[in-house]
């Protein structure tokens, strides 16, 4: 595997990344962007099946890894949404040219979403996997019980179980950080092609959060697909599909076709 460049962003951060550029004959076509989830990294099997299809279509594509994930540098629980946000908004702005369509999966679904508002002239398409916006209020805070609020207020961080391998530790900054990014309180204006993915055997991201993003989010072009069965990792064959599928169709409506 060929190593990461790396970028370092106006905070000083150093994250890792890769990128391909677009060939000539897809040179104005708007690139792809892929922002992970929460302890994911650029490696995920989504990002790098849509890299594939990009490459193979000609699109340029970049993928990254958030400071504290994957080969970037820095600890994941010195972290916190508005950390990674920036890191997001300097990939994007420093590493990209013109239009881009933002893939956000969990985390990066807030993530990308927050980039709408942030690079309202960047972002020419959207396209979200399970999309997790607020979660750190409405999902860990509002889910934790007295002993674990009393821990995060003691230590400053408390450990939560995972599907995907050690637990997550979660910090004190994570929670109230997180308040300062908070969506689905107020309308979310989309105005470009916006699509929406979730599976309905999700266990990490709740179908009621897909469903509060639609009634918030308003625009001329946003559309919600449930996949049955489909878990939050939303990574079988037929799923990877369907995400390509839904960038090819942004792209189609982004083109007037």
């Amino acid at each position: 595997m060929n190593k990461p460049s790396f970028l370092t962003t106006p905070q000083g951060r150093r994250i890792a990344y890769r990128q391909t550029a677009a060939t000539h004959g897809a040179v104005s076509t708007p690139g792809i962007v892929f922002l992970c989830g929460l302890k994911s990294d650029m490696h995920g099997t989504k990002a790098v099946d849509l890299e594939d299809w990009a490459h193979r279509e000609g699109r340029a594509f970049l993928r990254f890894d958030y400071s504290g994930h994957g080969e970037s540098d820095g600890a994941f629980t010195d972290g916190s949404i508005g950390d990674w946000a920036q890191d997001a908004e300097a990939a994007i702005t420093m590493l990209t040219d013109g239009p881009q369509i933002l893939v956000g999966s969990s985390m990066g679904g807030w993530l990308s979403l927050l980039m709408t508002q942030r690079l309202p002239g960047r972002v020419a398409g959207l396209v979200t996997i399970a999309a997790a916006p607020d979660f750190t209020e409405d999902g860990m805070w509002a889910g934790f019980d007295a002993a674990q609020r009393e821990a995060l207020a003691r230590d400053g961080q408390v450990a939560l179980p995972s599907d995907y391998g050690e637990p997550y530790i979660i910090t004190k900054r994570l929670i109230e950080d997180g308040r300062n990014h908070l969506l689905l309180r107020a309308p979310i204006p989309l105005p470009f092609p916006t699509r929406f993915l979730i599976g309905t055997a999700d266990e990490a991201v709740d179908l009621s959060v897909a469903y509060r993003l639609m009634e918030r989010a308003s625009g001329p072009d946003i559309r919600l697909t449930l996949v049955k069965d489909a878990d939050h990792r939303f990574s079988t064959p037929e799923c990877l599909r369907l995400i390509r599928e839904q960038v090819m169709q942004v792209s189609a409506s982004i083109a007037g076709e």
